[in-house]
């Protein structure tokens, strides 16, 4: 029997790693590919990307990819695709608004993965296969360019609604068109999708228009360098500093090679407007005073190695931070990111920089996702037999129920609460979930991709807890010399201050390795690293990670 899934393979119960197959036949859609951040537990990893395992799968049983969609410029929806496309087939169109297309397309570009974007349009459905229309839909977000997407199949239709602020006032004008949202709504629709990240504010979002005036004013009154930080792909909060910058005939320079490549794609495509006479090359900041200087620079959230970092810490070749310079803040911290963030504005404060940021001027920042009020309003407007958080961890997915489902009167067996790897299967307008299977996203760390596992994880935290001991064991003719063992310590005990555990370590392993004459060197070292690690913990409550190595000494 024929049957419509749905499967997330990322951004159900997380806010990041966005990505959902719809599944009818033979035929696969995909809907976004995108990236997530990695947890306090996983150090060194950079990134993480979803797991497409069961996807290859599928492909493997016969079943082909008839597209990708991409939904807007985020990351967390875009920037998976170059590490992600390699491992499909090259043979489906990839489809996108043209800001989110070109930010894609730099994405890929950036790991020299070359794929054509087919632009789709406002309002113009399209084909992809033999059974899925799509049609785009205008939505306001913090990124310009953002749709909605409803997908019809065989089954009814679905209505894919991504990230979205309803923006009554958005910069640059564009508004959804709730006429005819209301006539999708009024034909029917099976399922709705709907962003429930920011459903715990139970208002609606503030416009971003209102961050236009915090700008300004902060800017009014600053001796020095204007330096304002923000996500590099907002760039309706770049187009209001511009306005604020002119407005106190400033010049505007961009840092940050995430930011200057996005204002280069926002401004060929008509997204971005920047009088010539207004923008200079950061190599030229010399030739301008300091309170003639309005810098845009990428770091809003102290990443290591940022832009933003190295210009507070003087590191920075185009541009350095002085008292009488103001630094902006015109973003939140990222869950989970604290630390970095309030770390970059203490830096700042403990060298006499004022800073501003959300905390002391809130209207510097304003949220690109749709409250509780709002998700209803949109939610009513469509008026779904059933409707499915996204976007949200699991808790605003469970407040959803509450706070927007059960006021707009939709039964709690209407609303689908599905978990990553779990497929939504609607056939004859009913649901079930009968199927699961379980995903493990991929680590990113360097140019590395999938090599960083739980064992290589635990040794990482092992070493940043810890440390590490290091046993250099000499062996002779099948004997061990343990008199001229050479213990190495890191991050564990200052040798010179620990002569009684390094004394207690050469004689554990030496009991250790006694009569061991015949046993191979895998299971002797597995032994040692065992015995070893259970004996320190007892005398000093530690676990370093133990390193036996072995040499044959002549």
């Amino acid at each position: 029997m024929s049957q419509l899934e749905i499967i997330p393979l990322g951004g159900m119960g997380k806010v990041t790693q966005n990505m959902y197959l719809y599944i009818y036949e033979e035929e696969i859609l995909i809907v976004d590919c995108g990236i997530g951040f990695p947890d306090h537990y996983m150090p060194g990893v950079d990134i993480l990307i979803p797991d497409i395992f069961y996807l290859q799968q599928l492909l493997e049983q016969g079943k082909k990819i008839v597209g990708l969609l991409l939904t807007h410029g985020h990351d967390d929806h875009i920037a998976a695709t170059p590490y992600i496309l390699p491992e499909l087939p090259d043979d489906f169109p990839i489809f996108a608004s043209s800001l989110t297309a070109g930010f894609a397309k730099q994405r890929m570009g950036d790991r020299k993965v070359k794929r054509d974007v087919t632009v789709v349009r406002d309002n113009q459905p399209f084909q992809v296969g033999q059974y899925f229309t799509l049609t785009p839909y205008a939505m306001t977000h913090s990124v310009p360019d953002t749709k909605h997407f409803t997908i019809d199949t065989p089954e009814g239709v679905i209505y894919h609604g991504t990230d979205f602020k309803l923006d009554k006032n958005p910069v640059d004008g564009v508004v959804p068109d709730y006429d005819l949202l209301r006539k999708v709504g009024e034909k029917g629709v099976l399922c709705m999708l709907v962003d429930c990240l920011r459903v715990e504010r139970s208002e609606w979002s503030p416009s971003e228009s209102t961050t236009g005036p915090a700008i300004e004013e902060t800017m009014r009154d600053t001796q020095g360098k204007f330096v304002i930080t923000l996500m590099s792909s907002h760039i309706h909060r770049i187009q209001q500093t511009i306005t604020a910058a002119k407005e106190h005939g400033r010049k505007v320079v961009f840092i940050g090679r995430s930011v200057e490549q996005n204002v280069e794609i926002a401004l060929a495509l008509g997204k971005l407007e920047i009088p010539k006479e207004m923008l200079i090359d950061k190599r030229d900041m010399d030739d301008y005073s300091d309170d003639k200087l309005c810098v845009i620079i990428a770091g809003s959230q102290g990443q290591e190695g940022s832009s933003m970092m190295r210009a507070i810490f003087g590191e920075h070749r185009s541009v350095r931070i002085n008292p009488q310079d103001k630094v902006v803040f015109s973003a939140h911290a990222i869950p989970g990111n604290e630390l970095n963030y309030y770390g970059a504005i203490d830096e700042l404060a403990s060298n006499n920089v004022e800073v501003i940021y959300p905390d002391i001027k809130p209207n510097l920042h304003q949220s690109g996702h749709a409250g509780a009020a709002e998700q209803k309003e949109l939610v009513s407007i469509i008026n779904p037999q059933y409707v499915m958080p996204i976007g949200g961890q699991d808790r605003h997915r469970v407040l959803f129920k509450k706070a927007v489902a059960q006021p707009l009167g939709i039964k709690d067996n209407r609303v689908l609460l599905p978990k990553d790897g779990e497929v939504i299967s609607f056939s004859h307008e009913k649901f079930s979930i009968n199927k699961k299977f379980d995903i493990k996203p991929k680590m990113v760390d360097g140019k590395g991709i999938g090599d960083v596992g739980p064992v290589v994880l635990a040794d990482r935290r092992a070493l940043s807890e810890a440390g590490i001991i290091v046993l250099v064991m000499p062996r002779f003719k099948g004997s061990f010399d343990l008199k001229k063992m050479l213990i190495v310590s890191r991050g564990f005990v200052f040798m010179k201050e620990a002569e009684d555990v390094i004394q207690f370590i050469k004689e554990e392993t030496a009991k250790i390795v006694s009569g061991k004459s015949n046993t191979s060197d895998a299971k002797l070292k597995q032994a040692i690293e065992r015995k070893l690690s259970r004996k320190l913990y007892k005398i000093i409550q530690r676990e370093p990670l133990i390193v036996p190595v072995i040499y044959e000494a002549r």
